[in-house]
C-alpha cells in the first residue's frame, strides 16, 4: 500500500489549527494541484476565492453557524463559475440560453467539487488537515454577497486547511458492501439489520464539535440530518435562478 493510500484511510475532518502559516510555495503548488484536476468538456467551469481577511471569515462563519471556519488557517471556497466561459463566448458573438443552462451548472458544480477533493489528497499529503464545509448553502444568497460574486457564479463547497491542532478519531463508515453495487442497484428487505453492528459502532466515536460527546447511533441521526431542511437551504433554487442560471425543467 503506497503512502497516498495510506494517507486517505486515514482521513479525518480537522477543524482546529495551530495558525503557522503556510509558505507561499506551498500554497502555489496546492493551486497548480487543483487546476489539473478533471474537468466535464475541458471547460473549467469552476474558480476559487482564496478568503485572506479575517472579517470576511468571520461574516462566513456566521452565515454558516460554524464558528471555526472563521479559525482556519487557509479557507478556500470554490465556485460554479460560468461567467467566466459566457464572457469569453460574448466577446466572440455568442450569447445563448444553452451556455448558462442547468446541465451546464452541473457540470460546474462537479468540477468543484472534484477540484476540493484534489486539494485535500494534496494537503494531507503535505502532513496538512483539511475541513470540508458545506455550511456555505445555509445561506448562499449572503455568500454570494460576502465574496462579491456576480451572476452565473455560485457557491459549491468550502475547504479550510492548515497545521493540525487536534488528533480526532477516524470517523466509523457505512460497510462499503452496502454502497457498492454490481450491474444494478440492490434494495435490501431490512437495513436496520444491517447496519445494527455499524450503529453501535458509532456510538464509541467522539465529535469534537460537541464537546467531545459521543456520537449518537447513525440510524437515530437519519430523521433529525435528513427529515428536516436547514434554515435558508429550501431557497437555493431561488438563489440559483437570481444568478441568472437557466433552470427551466421545459
Amino acid at each position: 500500500m503506497n503512502q497516498t493510500i495510506k494517507n486517505q484511510l486515514n482521513h479525518r475532518t480537522i477543524r482546529e489549527f495551530t495558525g503557522e502559516i503556510i509558505d507561499e510555495p506551498t500554497i502555489k503548488t496546492l493551486l497548480d494541484v487543483v487546476n489539473m484536476s478533471a474537468s466535464s468538456n475541458g471547460m473549467q467551469n469552476m474558480s476559487i476565492i482564496r478568503v485572506t481577511n479575517s472579517e470576511i471569515k468571520k461574516k462566513l462563519a456566521e452565515n454558516g453557524n460554524q464558528a471555526y471556519m472563521a479559525r482556519a488557517t487557509e479557507l478556500w471556497i470554490f465556485i460554479v463559475d460560468l461567467k467566466r466561459n459566457y464572457e469569453i463566448a460574448r466577446e466572440l458573438g455568442l450569447e445563448n440560453d444553452t451556455m448558462i443552462s442547468f446541465d451546464k451548472f452541473i457540470q460546474g458544480f462537479t468540477d468543484a467539487i472534484i477540484a476540493a477533493q484534489n486539494l485535500t489528497i494534496a494537503v494531507e499529503s503535505l502532513g496538512l488537515g483539511a475541513n470540508y464545509f458545506g455550511n456555505i448553502h445555509n445561506g448562499t444568497k449572503k455568500v454570494i454577497e460576502i465574496l462579491k460574486m456576480p451572476k452565473l457564479t455560485y457557491p459549491a463547497v468550502g475547504v479550510g486547511f492548515g497545521v493540525p491542532n487536534q488528533n480526532p478519531q477516524i470517523k466509523p463508515r457505512l460497510d462499503i458492501n452496502l454502497k457498492t453495487f454490481e450491474n444494478s442497484y440492490k434494495i435490501y428487505d431490512s437495513y436496520l439489520d444491517l447496519i445494527k453492528e455499524y450503529d453501535e459502532e458509532m456510538t464509541t466515536y467522539y465529535d469534537l464539535r460537541d464537546s467531545g460527546r459521543k456520537s449518537e447511533s447513525f440510524s437515530s441521526q437519519i430523521p433529525k440530518k435528513q427529515g428536516s431542511i436547514v434554515k435558508n437551504r429550501n431557497k437555493m433554487f431561488k438563489t440559483l435562478m437570481d444568478q441568472g442560471f437557466n433552470i427551466n425543467p421545459d
